[in-house]
């Protein structure tokens, strides 16, 4: 007869985060695309702002064409993943971040006594191909995010994906069901007890109103959440106390990963209940096949 570990599949946690304001202070763009083109943040999203107000037009869609118009303006050169990738190591994190995923690894390990494991993932409405460059990335399992098609030559001419707030919770679907690759389908029904990672196996991470679907959606189905805000800012506090109020999120802290900090504490606690959910799911599980 299998053991337990064998038999029991549904033992994955999943930490997923948004990347800018969560991981990140500022925007991506702020740290790579736009010092490059000479532009203003603020007069950027000014200008992203009036065009999708005055067009009707998706602020996100706006915003990628605009940054490769101003590109290809300025350097009068096409602009290939790997110019986008280098951008990537201008970029600056929370304090703790890079060493926060082999910490909440090693902790769940420890925790379960090797029975659960996690699996980190981002999901951004950023740019994939500035991700694809962050010094974090081998720590994540999938990274979903906006990018642009490129041609045979390797340009990028147009967008080909589009993360928006709303489309964030299809991923969030792709993970649980294992159906993690764009081309798969997840439209077909899977039983709960087919997901790989189920919903309460899920920790959503994020920094505000731009998080409230995924959040929705996790809490909705039995997962967790964390609203993180920079410590330095009194709007991004304000805006997570009323993410907790309205019962969007389970724990509140500032974006600081080191350890010991707060958010550590208070993830950890959400951890514990998670591994104890798997216990409980994969004791329940054998003693079902007992019958057997």
């Amino acid at each position: 007869m299998p053991s337990k570990a064998k038999s029991f599949k549904q033992n994955t946690i999943a930490m997923v985060y948004d990347f800018d304001g969560t991981l990140s202070p500022q925007p991506m763009q702020e740290y790579t695309v736009l010092p490059k083109i000479g532009v203003k943040p603020e007069e950027f999203w000014a200008r992203v702002h009036v065009e999708a107000t005055e067009t009707g037009s998706d602020p996100m869609l706006v915003y990628m064409r605009l940054m490769m118009e101003a590109l290809y303006k300025k350097d009068e050169v096409k602009v290939t993943r790997e110019d986008f990738a280098a951008m990537a190591s201008q970029i600056k994190y929370f304090p703790g971040v890079e060493g926060w995923f082999p910490r909440i690894n090693d902790y769940v390990a420890a925790r379960s006594g090797g029975q659960a494991r996690v699996a980190h993932y981002i999901i951004s409405a950023g740019q994939r191909e500035i991700l694809e460059g962050v010094s974090i990335k081998r720590h994540f399992a999938q990274i979903y995010a906006s990018e642009y098609h490129f041609n045979r030559y390797g340009i990028a001419t147009f967008p080909k994906l589009l993360i928006t707030d709303t489309s964030k919770t299809q991923f969030l679907f792709r993970i649980n069901k294992g159906k993690e690759k764009l081309s798969e389908s997840i439209n077909e029904h899977m039983p709960d007890a087919e997901r790989p990672i189920p919903f309460s196996n899920i920790i959503y991470v994020g920094d505000g109103m731009t998080d409230v679907p995924s959040m929705a959606l996790t809490k909705k189905s039995g997962g967790h959440t964390v609203a993180v805000y920079n410590a330095k800012l009194a709007k991004g506090r304000a805006t997570c106390t009323r993410l907790l109020d309205a019962g969007r999120v389970d724990f509140v802290a500032p974006a600081d990963y080191r350890p010991g900090m707060k958010l550590e504490k208070r993830v950890k606690l959400l951890l514990d209940s998670v591994i104890a959910g798997i216990a409980y799911a994969e004791e329940v599980a054998a003693c079902k096949a007992e019958r057997g």
